[in-house]
Parts: structure tokens; sequence; C-alpha cells
């Protein structure tokens, strides 16, 4: 089976809080669009869960957050990879779009 997104189409911006879309959810991986708009951000949180996480910067630039307010600059074509039980966020500098991938051990 073969799925095509257009996300910049499907989701778009909205100036009170980031608009997420589900892009696919199975039982292998699921797939989430973030936008955000300049100073929005999704705050450092963690899930208790095994498995881990890519979190790629399609448009914009803005901060990828961790652990005990660390940061690392986060730009157009940047890919994050981490255990999704580890502290992680996003901070928008510019209008931001994020396209963020969720996979449990199989």
């Amino acid at each position: 089976m073969l799925k095509k997104i257009e996300v910049f189409k499907e989701n778009d911006f909205s100036d009170k809080q980031f608009k997420k879309l589900l892009v696919h959810d199975s039982p292998y991986f699921k797939v989430i669009n973030f936008n955000f708009r300049a100073g929005q951000e999704l705050p450092v949180h963690s899930h208790d869960i095994d498995g881990q996480l890519s979190i790629t910067v399609l448009e914009g630039e803005g901060e990828f957050l961790g652990a005990e307010d660390s940061a690392m600059p986060a730009y157009a074509g940047d890919v994050l990879i981490s255990d999704i039980s580890e502290p992680h966020g996003i901070r928008a500098e510019t209008d931001m779009r994020v396209l963020v991938t969720i996979a449990p051990p199989i």
C-alpha cells in the first residue's frame, strides 16, 4: 500500500498554538507533522515507553530542546534522533514545520 500525504497542504499554522497533524499511525510507527509560528514551542517532555523518535526540520529555524535546559540549533534539513524516553522538545525562532516519527521496537 502506498499512501501520499502533502503535509504543506494538509496542515497550516495557528497564531494561538502549534498545529499538529497525525500523518500516519500503525503498530510499526507513527508520523506527526507539527507547525509552529515563531516563538511557539513543544515543551520538553519524555515518554515512558521503549522506542526511538526522529524530528526532521522541513522548514524554518529553531532549537531542539533536551534535558536540563540543553538546546541545539535546528535548521531545515536537520534530523534529531533519540530514544523516546529521553527528554525532547522544540522551540521555533521562525515559522517552522517539523516531521516527527516515533518507532517502537518490533
